[in-house]
């Protein structure tokens, strides 16, 4: 279970990293962008769930439940930075700000693997599956 989780967290990694780098090209950092998602939410999303990754591969390495537990608390403020900027995307689509330029498949990829990820994290958490 621990395993699988990292894959699906390392593929929506991937996915984030593909939005995160076209919103930064497209000047979403930037004040004057017209942007529906301030850089706070999008850098604190990210932040966030990195700390958490390097969390859960610190967890496979050493088997410590508590690092686990800490990880699924992180993503808890994840998921909703995620859900926050989702709603802001949903109406930002066709309005020509930068993140309009994100492709839904990799939207709509990165959300399932992110909702796979949080559950794998929780069943390996409670140890089902073993660690």
């Amino acid at each position: 279970m621990a395993v699988a989780a990292l894959i699906t967290w390392l593929v929506t990694a991937v996915g984030g990293f593909v939005m995160l780098g076209i919103w930064i090209s497209r000047g979403g950092h930037r004040p004057d962008s017209g942007t529906r998602l301030a850089p706070g939410l999008v850098f604190g999303h990210f932040a966030l769930a990195a700390i958490g990754l390097v969390l859960w591969i610190v967890y496979l390495a050493v088997d410590k439940t508590a690092l686990a537990w800490v990880a699924f608390a992180l993503l808890l403020p994840v998921a909703l930075l995620g859900f926050t900027m989702l709603a802001r995307w949903i109406p930002a689509r066709r309005a020509g700000t930068a993140e309009s330029r994100f492709p839904v498949p990799v939207v709509v990829g990165h959300g399932l693997f992110a909702a796979a990820t949080l559950v794998l994290v929780l069943l390996a958490a409670l140890g089902v599956g073993g660690s």
